[in-house]
């Protein structure tokens, strides 16, 4: 079977970042087969894209995940909270013998993808590519590339400027869960190791590139970039920032979920992450910018999935996108979908 027709596993194809990932699946000319655990949602969206295949799962029963996944070339987990999922899904995919991408933005899943599934993946020869998402695998890229020939460097900042953050509801799940898991804490990636503390958060102001400008940022609003970037690069700080509107319609009870306002689904938010590496006082940058952050997951999910089945791989078993991948051809190869500007 070649790429462009394989078949993929969608495990929570009817959320919110799921369908975004099964319409990506079709534009590029794969057979997505559609899963998770409401049989009446994925019959209708097996009907709104022309009669894909169906296969209900939950990850309670391991035998059904091992039906879902049966004759398929690789499964993609759009299904949070990944605290819940990753486990059975990936074990699940061990099982099959198949590639395991994720898109989770839950730093502590991230952590127990790579504590509890390395030594399995790689026995089995198996990719494991959690946290293959806007936050994570992004950021991961982009510090990947703007490191370029340098070993090691002292500091990572990534800042995410974005219009807004209208979250959908397993965004909200999974920050609860989030939040239980850290009884509250916040957490920070300094001095090589993941720290949990209990400091108020802090704002600064941020220069970023155009169109965005000086803005505020919430400093240390730390996302899944501080595992996916020290599980590879020798950066022994990895600094996080966050609009401080974005995060504030993230806190809110009140802000409803994203609304769409072109024929992609997408809604009208838009986003510049900005990416400043520092060795020995000389600083590197990269830059994305795009719409809306589920939508832009897809591409990078799918861009993903295709490389490992083509074999554009760099290593097996769990594995981040800059680890896995060559970073700057990886988003060269996202335009139109991102606007990239790579340090010389």
């Amino acid at each position: 079977m070649g790429t462009a027709d394989a078949a993929v596993v969608v495990y929570g194809a009817t959320g919110h970042t799921g369908r975004f990932v099964v319409a990506e699946l079709l534009e590029r000319g794969f057979t997505p087969i559609l899963s998770g655990r409401d049989a009446a949602q994925l019959e209708v969206l097996a009907k709104e894209c022309g009669e894909l295949t169906v296969r209900p799962a939950t990850v309670e029963d391991p035998a059904s995940l091992d039906q879902a996944l049966a004759g398929a070339a690789a499964v993609v987990n759009c299904a949070g909270p990944f605290a819940v999922t990753a486990g059975p899904v990936v074990e699940a995919a061990l099982r099959a013998g198949i590639p395991y991408v994720d898109v989770a933005a839950e730093i502590e899943a991230n952590v127990a993808m790579f504590a509890d599934y390395a030594e399995p993946a790689r026995k089995a020869g198996i990719p494991v590519l959690p946290a293959m998402a806007f936050y994570g695998g992004l950021g991961d890229l982009l510090v990947t590339a703007t490191m370029g020939e340098w070993t090691t460097a002292d500091v990572a900042h990534v800042a995410y400027g974005l219009s807004s953050w209208h979250p959908t509801p397993g965004t909200r799940t999974a920050g609860q869960v989030s939040h239980q898991r850290r009884a509250g804490r916040r957490v920070r990636f300094k001095d090589g190791a993941l720290q949990y503390h209990e400091d108020k958060p802090q704002e600064q102001e941020w220069d970023f590139p155009e169109p965005l400008g000086r803005r505020a940022v919430i400093a240390e609003f730390t996302m899944a970039d501080v595992v996916t970037v020290p599980s590879h690069l020798a950066v022994p700080e990895v600094r996080t920032y966050m609009a401080v509107d974005a995060a504030r319609d993230l806190a809110s009870e009140d802000t409803p979920a994203p609304q769409a306002v072109d024929a992609l689904g997408r809604s009208d938010q838009t986003f510049v992450v900005d990416v400043v590496v520092s060795a020995g006082g000389v600083e590197r940058r990269a830059t994305a910018r795009g719409q809306d952050i589920y939508a832009v997951t897809a591409p990078l999910v799918v861009e993903a999935v295709r490389r490992i089945l083509a074999g554009q791989t760099r290593t097996t078993g769990v594995a981040s996108a800059g680890a896995m991948f060559d970073a700057p051809d990886f988003l060269r190869s996202l335009t139109p979908h991102l606007s990239i500007d790579l340090s010389d």
